[in-house]
């Protein structure tokens, strides 16, 4: 393994790209039907949020793919030269309702990159990603900033201990049992080429995982469903932390707790560990 130069990573700080889109409708609908979102999508509504993650792809050449499926480390985010990428958490901010069929500009900007040593996960290396959407009359609509982890494989079927009290969800949370026709569909959508979400062989000999990996965007994007219903209304921000990997053949259950108007949810997995926490405000008037 190379050794991780962060004099050379942290000079990525600042390093920006700009990307357009429109918010089509077809690939909103296609997105309902992955998750059984259940209501009609129609031109002119809201997009629900988090939905804005299947959109603003990029499209690597197929001969510029790393083994891991994913494009060419070194040009927008750092030659990190640890092996396995995942989604860490992020923090959104909702300013402004991203209508469906609308032209929609994303300024994306390094914001930072760290390194930290985990008893659990050994070398980790954060990048920390701002991306900003705006309108064509230049009114800033939604605000995030993305933690991106790289680290190296664990060995196949090594997991953290169990936690000492594993959590146990109420008997009304809401549960969610992808199928890999799901991952498929939404690796689809985001055009998200990362052979975790696929090609089980590759998972458990190249990255160490005991099975194809839930994405960590989809259970976040479920999580945020259900908050705007808690909340009742238009959520003004939504933070999440991933906290343990989730599988294929995983039952996912949804908890929510709703205090002093905020939302607190958790996705757990059936041996009690929290896949991710979360956390959603309402607007205020």
């Amino acid at each position: 393994m190379k050794t991780v130069n962060m004099e050379y990573l942290r000079s990525w700080i600042g390093r920006q790209q700009h990307e357009e889109d429109t918010l089509d409708i077809r690939q909103a609908q296609l997105m309902a039907a992955t998750i059984d979102h259940g209501n009609a999508i129609r031109p002119g509504e809201p997009l629900p949020p988090l939905w804005h993650w299947i959109y603003f792809r990029e499209g690597a050449p197929a001969a510029d793919l790393g083994p891991d499926g994913h494009g060419p480390r070194g040009d927008f985010l750092p030659p990190v030269p640890l092996r396995n990428r995942m989604w860490a958490g992020g923090r959104v901010e909702f300013l402004r309702p991203l209508i469906i069929g609308d032209s929609v500009h994303k300024r994306s900007r390094v914001l930072d990159v760290q390194h930290k040593q985990s008893r659990s996960w050994g070398e980790l290396v954060f990048v920390t990603v701002l991306h900003e959407l705006r309108c064509r009359e230049d009114q800033l609509l939604l605000r995030e900033e993305h933690d991106i982890v790289y680290r190296q494989p664990r060995p196949v079927g090594q997991r953290d201990p169990l936690p000492e009290t594993p959590y146990t969800p109420s008997s009304g949370a809401k549960t969610f049992t992808p199928a890999a026709t799901t991952l498929f569909r939404y690796s689809a959508l985001t055009f998200n080429g990362h052979r975790i979400h696929y090609d089980a062989d590759y998972c458990r000999r190249e990255e160490g995982y005991p099975d194809l990996v839930i994405h960590g965007p989809l259970i976040a994007t479920l999580l945020a469903g259900l908050a705007r219903q808690c909340l009742q209304g238009d959520m003004q921000s939504f933070h999440y932390r991933a906290l343990n990997p989730a599988f294929l053949g995983d039952t996912i259950s949804m908890e929510t707790r709703l205090t002093n108007g905020a939302a607190t949810l958790l996705a757990v997995l059936p041996d009690g560990r929290v896949a991710m926490e979360a956390q959603a405000t309402k607007e205020t008037p």
